[in-house]
């Protein structure tokens, strides 16, 4: 029996329920990686893979980055944990602080999670918690979109438009509706860049401010280039609309940059690259280039101030996890925020080449291409192809 099959059969009654994945499948025929270097898995036969998605959208320097593992390193061997509540460390602090100055104008403050789904549902509660610091706790609704990705928790699944994810959990969070989502390949095929056609999609929003009442409503969530359903660049005056339509009303706007942020557009943030201000940002992933698990929402100083208007002997906002700012994670953001800024990688991304792709037989095989920066593209074929050999 070979080495492979060897690992087969000893996978296929683990204990381990994968998530995402086709469990029986997998552990029937698994594909492991066993370690990672630069751009690349290796397997443990040691075959050579090229890492083409980052890990999971989340390894944007490239694997084991030497800065970043002995930060890691000196973090674990410093300080392994520290409670989160009513106690503190110096390094949430510092990298807290390090962190503003990346952000769009205007958001100064940071809140600590483990992962982009916390990172949903931590702003959605934020936003909830704001208007009723306001006096309006009317404001119940949350707004999201078809085809949107928000992750697995209850708040973000309930946000989130993909069908597959949702249809087994039942109701999961009421209140919630959804607007339509901008893929229009009939207009926006071979789009380069942010398709000219759809802005007036993002008036949808206003739809559902009629059918609910405007006043009802306390946040919308996007994603500004849509990811996991497919790659979807906002129409050209889209993500505009959808934030003067959340002003005429007093509704908050989330951008999930879980994905977006980190330079995948060029920008440290998508709301840099398109010149739209959200009063939220969920983010992961790249925060610590996926070293150590780590999320944060970045928050509006008028957002923030808010809360802060009651007795002070008060807890502000009764949330947080037992791991948010860990200090494991800080380091490890702190030590990719220093590779980051050395070798300029939030801004170095430009215009990708397309022009090899909307040339000759390509335009015969595909039906739509978008792309913008790092993201990848979603590709559907014109037509069946037959499969070789049939």
């Amino acid at each position: 029996m070979n080495e492979r099959a060897t690992i087969a059969a000893n996978l296929e009654n683990s204990a381990f329920f994968m998530p995402f994945s086709m469990n029986r499948q997998f552990k029937r025929a698994p594909r492991l990686l066993a370690r990672a270097e630069g751009m690349y898995y290796y397997t443990p036969e040691g075959r050579k893979i090229l890492d083409g998605t980052a890990g999971l959208w989340c390894v944007n320097a490239g694997h084991c980055r030497k800065k970043i593992v002995e930060a890691v390193q000196r973090g674990v061997a410093t300080l392994d944990f520290a409670p989160p509540f009513q106690m503190g460390h110096p390094l949430a602090f510092e990298f807290a602080d390090r962190l503003v100055p990346l952000l769009p104008k205007g958001m100064t403050r940071v809140f600590f999670t483990n992962s982009g789904s916390e990172s949903v549902d931590t702003a959605l509660k934020l936003a909830l918690a704001y208007h009723r610091m306001r006096g309006e706790g009317h404001r119940v609704r949350l707004i999201g979109r078809e085809k949107g990705y928000h992750g697995v928790n209850f708040g973000g699944t309930a946000v989130g438009g993909i069908v597959g994810n949702r249809k087994i959990f039942g109701a999961l969070v009421a209140g919630v509706d959804h607007m339509r989502h901008t893929h229009d390949p009939a207009k926006n095929a071979f789009s380069r860049g942010q398709p000219k056609h759809g802005a007036e999609l993002a008036e949808d929003l206003e739809r559902l401010c009629q059918l609910h009442d405007p006043s009802t409503i306390a946040a919308v969530i996007v994603e500004p280039v849509a990811c996991s359903a497919g790659v979807y660049v906002p129409p050209q005056g889209y993500l505009q609309k959808l934030r003067e339509i959340c002003d005429r009303h007093g509704i908050l706007l989330i951008f999930d940059e879980v994905i977006n942020a980190w330079g995948r557009l060029g920008k440290p943030f998508a709301a840099d690259y398109f010149g739209v201000k959200p009063d939220l940002i969920t983010t992961a992933k790249g925060i610590t280039n996926g070293t150590v698990p780590m999320g944060a929402v970045f928050m509006m100083e008028t957002l923030y101030q808010a809360f802060m208007t009651g007795p002070e002997n008060a807890i502000e906002m009764p949330h947080g996890y037992t791991y948010s700012a860990h200090p494991v994670a800080c380091a490890a953001g702190l030590g990719t925020l220093e590779v980051y800024q050395e070798e300029g990688l939030l801004t170095r991304v430009g215009e990708p080449v397309r022009d090899s792709l909307l040339e000759g037989d390509a335009q015969s095989l595909l039906r739509s291409l978008q792309r913008d920066g790092l993201s990848e593209a979603r590709v559907e074929p014109a037509t069946p192809r037959t499969p070789a050999g049939g």
